[in-house]
């Protein structure tokens, strides 16, 4: 078993991967790569484009017996998420990484590794520097910023690229295919605040929601898991419906792309009220039990005295379309693909409401892998803006990739895949965005798959790649390449 980074096969992939180590290449942060990989382009010879977003596209002319062959675009992202250990001495600005290998895997002692999406890099540099490798027209594309966004593909002018098969080389699971991803978009739904200025006795509680799994508001979104802001609305519209209260503020979640594990409404009674305020919350944490006693088990509502007076709160009219948006929020699964059988087609989820003083945001990540469903949700919650006389705000949005019955590209890889391996490749989709979409919305008919060699613990000081994976996914690569004639 080899010791050392140069000790290992596919050699050129790994003298590669080594090289791109030793460059800093955090997102925001891709001048340094982009320029590395523009001098590798003349120092070999090969067309090179570096646009305004440090993309670079380097194309490499046929091998001999190719010539009249599609042009291929292989394609990854060179920047990485920067993740360390608390004890670990790194800065990611300049210092490379410390690349250790043990056993079957390579990882970066203290650190993320940057294999995802390394590893494209590493590929498609040794396919560029070979001259005895079978292939056709190649143009290789290295993107920016992926990990924050996409911007880099969002901004790629895709005119200069000329192949309708595209490889995507940012996948983590050795012989799973994946064939489509979901678009998506932030939606900022905005309620201007009204307040009144009173102060008033009696006591201010914050109620609470906690002990929630959360989860990825893609990868969980159909775990049925609780939404720590959806439930407080239905417990205000309880508390509505027994007893009269003041409003303060509610706050709820952290990401908008993660299922909200926490949520806070700060209220304001009458003295006489706090025995059948304290037997509403026992109520709710006995329904709220029930109900996700799978999902959340640990699901608890609390309550907390913060104060015996006010001088503020919110007005009557906004405490209502509060919760009324909260009520009639689009949240969770909303339509399955009959494509892939258990995937979810489209879904939302309000990961945060925050109160400030001037308006109260509420903030859904949604996503869609077929754009007119992704629309839908967009326009239900621009008539729920409009029902209450909030603004509507769209922010960050991508396209989807959608799946396509017959894909010559997929049915080569998984026939190869089985010819290599002796076993049957998968075939899969993710509820999640990546850069295809937006090769599949700017090059018309564009025939796509992703893949990728087996990595763990992706943006973790635990991330490591499997090395023999990398090896079996190189040896698939050039068989594939060597049949597109």
């Amino acid at each position: 078993m080899a010791s050392t980074v140069k000790e290992l096969e596919p050699k050129m992939v790994w003298e590669y991967f080594e090289s791109i180590s030793q460059i800093p290449r955090g997102s925001g942060n891709e001048k340094a790569i982009s320029d590395y990989l523009v001098e590798f382009a003349r120092q070999h010879q090969l067309e090179v484009i570096q646009d305004k977003a440090l993309n670079v596209i380097i194309k490499k002319k046929a091998s001999p017996g190719y010539e009249n062959a599609p042009v291929v675009i292989l394609q990854g992202h060179m920047d990485m998420v920067c993740e360390k250990n608390k004890d670990t001495v790194h800065d990611f600005l300049k210092d490379p990484l410390d690349l250790v290998v043990e056993g079957d895997y390579i990882f970066a002692r203290g650190t993320s590794l940057g294999g995802d999406d390394g590893i494209a890099l590493a590929y498609g540099l040794a396919l560029l520097a070979s001259d005895n490798i079978p292939h056709p027209p190649l143009e290789v594309v290295f993107t920016t910023s992926e990990e924050t966004g996409m911007e880099g593909a969002a901004n790629l002018d895709c005119s200069h690229l000329k192949g309708k098969i595209l490889i995507n080389l940012d996948s983590e699971e050795e012989g799973v295919f994946l064939s489509s991803c979901a678009g998506g978009a932030r939606a900022h739904l905005i309620l201007k605040t009204q307040w009144v200025k009173e102060e008033k006795s009696g006591p201010v509680y914050s109620i609470q929601i906690r002990g929630l799994k959360g989860g990825h508001s893609g990868q969980e979104i159909d775990k049925e898991r609780a939404n720590a802001n959806l439930l407080m609305g239905r417990i205000l519209y309880s508390l509505q419906e027994d007893m009269h209260f003041d409003l303060i503020s509610i706050n709820g979640g952290a990401k908008d792309n993660a299922i909200p594990r926490e949520a806070d409404a700060v209220i304001q009674i009458e003295s006489k009220n706090i025995e059948k305020l304290m037997k509403i919350i026992e109520k709710w944490n006995d329904i709220l039990k029930n109900e996700y006693k799978k999902s959340d088990p640990d699901i608890e509502v609390k309550i907390e005295l913060v104060r015996e007076i006010s001088s503020e709160h919110l007005s009557e009219e906004i405490k209502g379309k509060i919760i009324h948006i909260l009520m009639l929020m689009p949240n969770g699964v909303q339509s399955m693909s009959m494509d892939i059988e258990g995937l979810v087609e489209s879904s939302t989820n309000l990961g945060v409401v925050i109160t400030d003083k001037e308006e109260i945001r509420f903030i859904s990540a949604l996503r869609s892998s077929v754009e007119s469903r992704k629309r839908l949700i967009i326009n239900k919650i621009k008539v729920l803006a409009s029902f209450v006389g909030a603004d509507f705000l769209l922010k960050g949005e991508y396209p989807a990739w959608q799946y396509a019955e017959d894909s010559k590209i997929r049915s080569l890889f998984t026939n190869k895949y089985e010819e290599l391996f002796g076993k049957k490749a998968e075939i899969t989709a993710i509820h999640a965005g990546l850069e295809c979409g937006f090769f599949a919305e700017k090059i018309k008919d564009v025939d796509i798959i992703s893949l990728g060699p087996n990595m763990k613990d992706i943006h973790t000081p635990n991330e490591r790649l499997s090395i023999s994976s990398t090896k079996n996914t190189w040896e698939l690569l050039l068989a594939v390449l060597k049949e597109i004639k």
